[in-house]
């Protein structure tokens, strides 16, 4: 071979060479030959994990994926890489179009699946025209926050600390009642969010406590002499013997009471003398003297009809008798028989257990549903099955310093003597049922210390903090509402506190955004120092999209 046909042989696979690379790169889409139909311009590039990540330019998203271009029509020529996203290829009539989130209907996508939001699945759409790219429909969004912990915020999505997906907040949240938030239905799962009715209804309580058996105090006597002497006789043998009214209990010998009837049995055979006597002040004076002895007798405790036999007789009596009051049990003897007592001294003292008191211990917050005169029952275990009726008798004014609780005396009959004092017993106090009152449970209520407030379910994932005023609380857990709420409106029982922080965060951005859209760019909020206040995100730089 000659050196001009070998140089014609090189130029030749040269030139095929070169041929092929440039088929390569042709089937390959990176080069495009002059006289070929030219290639669309993708209307942007969007994550193939996360249809929700779109940016104008060529890129990866957060976790390292090249970004896929979407085009507004299927490109002619050798396929792409890019699979188109938002528009859905032309089908025959009558066939599924596309795919759609029946939650949110900006999620939509060309194969069945789930919505990455929601979770649900997504349902076909039958139409004749393809519905409007999402990156034009979906509402602008601010930032992206945790769902357990407000003060964590980040500028693109994400997991948050706790592993949980970052969840949007968007500009138009800040149109709703100052406070009310947004929250996605996975995340009300998570949170575990439960809601009630708001009722109206009758409201009663019933207040359990526990009482202590005690004496009547309005039945108990003491047994005392106004003279000294000593016991001569003891009626009573023993403590707790029964006693009746009238029945005599002792007799006491007292020298000072022998000295008065004699004195009174002068002063009367001194007035009988000077009965006829013409000295009218003689006779006046000795009817005084009379009179003065007698009350004397009257003093020591001496009774009118003693007093009449002691006239009638003229018989001096060195004992002085004394009975019982009433009917009862001697609690306590305190002398025996012969032993010498003093005027003032106790000697014996009898209560009547007919009727017994009561004493049972209530929370301040139950004084409310107490009145004088209501009924309450009883209950004893060693009576297991027996009831005892009874009624409140006095409600003290004022509180045990170490428990810091009230006194209430309650009154219960006592038939057979079955409620013995300083037993312990089972006390329930049923308020009488007040006026239809508007009640929420007790759980729905967050007290802040200065305010109570509770949470609305607006629907659809929006909850409003609302401020109430408070009335007593009820059975069953319920609390009365005076102010701020009305029957049928759903309230957050469960969860409620996590709401009550994301609210506050939100206010809290809400007040420290900027009033003006042209601020300087501020760092980001995601770069903030772990315990530091959260901040409101800074303005994306022009052309950023979300």
């Amino acid at each position: 071979m000659t050196p001009a046909s070998r140089g014609k042989t090189w130029w030749g696979l040269g030139l095929v060479l070169v041929l092929a690379i440039l088929a390569g790169l042709y089937l390959s889409g990176l080069v495009s030959l002059p006289f070929g139909p030219p290639k669309p311009k993708a209307l942007c590039y969007v994550s193939p994990k996360n249809p929700n990540f779109i940016k104008e330019a060529p890129g990866k998203d957060p976790e390292g994926h090249e970004l896929v271009p979407v085009y507004a029509t299927p490109a002619s020529g050798p396929p792409t890489p890019a699979a188109p996203a938002v528009a859905p290829a032309t089908k025959p009539k009558a066939q599924t179009k596309y795919w759609r989130c029946p939650m949110h209907p900006e999620i939509v996508r060309e194969a069945p699946g789930k919505c990455p939001k929601c979770g649900m699945d997504l349902v076909p759409v039958q139409s004749e025209e393809a519905p409007a790219p999402v990156v034009k429909k979906e509402r602008k969004i601010k930032y992206w926050v945790s769902p357990m912990d407000p003060g964590y915020v980040r500028d693109k999505p994400g997991k948050a600390p706790c592993g949980m997906d970052l969840v949007p907040v968007y500009e138009d949240a800040g149109e709703e009642t100052p406070g009310t938030i947004t929250v996605s239905p996975a995340t009300i799962q998570s949170m575990g969010v439960r809601t009630a009715k708001v009722e109206v209804r009758p409201l009663s309580r019933l207040t359990l406590a526990v009482g202590l058996v005690n004496f009547n105090e309005r039945n108990l006597a003491t047994i005392t002499t106004k003279v000294n002497g000593w016991v001569e006789r003891l009626f009573v043998n023993a403590t707790g013997d029964p006693v009746r009214k009238g029945q005599t209990l002792l007799s006491i010998y007292s020298p000072d009471l022998v000295s008065s009837q004699e004195e009174y049995l002068l002063a009367l055979r001194n007035l009988k003398a000077m009965q006829n006597s013409p000295v009218k002040e003689m006779v006046d004076g000795a009817r005084r003297l009379a009179e003065a002895s007698r009350r004397r007798l009257e003093y020591f405790d001496i009774g009118a009809s003693q007093i009449n036999t002691l006239e009638r007789t003229g018989q001096v009596k060195k004992n002085l008798t004394l009975v019982s009051p009433a009917n009862g049990i001697v609690t306590k003897r305190l002398v025996t028989q012969g032993m010498y007592v003093q005027a003032g001294m106790p000697l014996l003292e009898v209560a009547d257990l007919s009727t017994v008191w009561v004493d049972a211990d209530i929370y301040q917050y139950e004084l409310p549903w107490i009145k004088v005169g209501q009924p309450a029952t009883m209950t004893l275990d060693y009576l297991p099955g027996e009831t005892f009726q009874g009624k409140i008798d006095y409600l003290y004014p004022y509180l045990k310093e170490a428990t810091r609780t009230a006194k209430v005396r309650l009154r219960f009959p006592n038939p057979g003597l079955k409620l013995k004092p300083e037993m312990f017993a089972q006390v329930k106090i049923q308020s009488p049922v007040t006026h239809q009152a508007v009640v929420v449970p007790a759980d729905a209520v967050i007290d802040t210390g200065l305010k109570q407030y509770v949470f609305i379910a607006l629907g659809q994932g929006r909850f409003e903090p609302r401020e109430v005023k408070l009335g007593v609380l009820g059975d069953d857990g319920l609390r009365e509402v005076l102010v701020g709420l009305k029957g049928g409106e759903d309230v957050v029982v469960s969860a409620q506190f996590m709401l009550d922080s994301e609210s506050r965060f939100r206010e809290a951005v809400q007040m420290m955004m900027p009033g003006k859209k042209e601020e300087t760019p501020q760092a980001m909020p995601g770069t903030q120092k772990e315990g530091a206040p959260p901040t409101a995100p800074a303005p994306m730089p022009p052309g950023h999209k979300h």
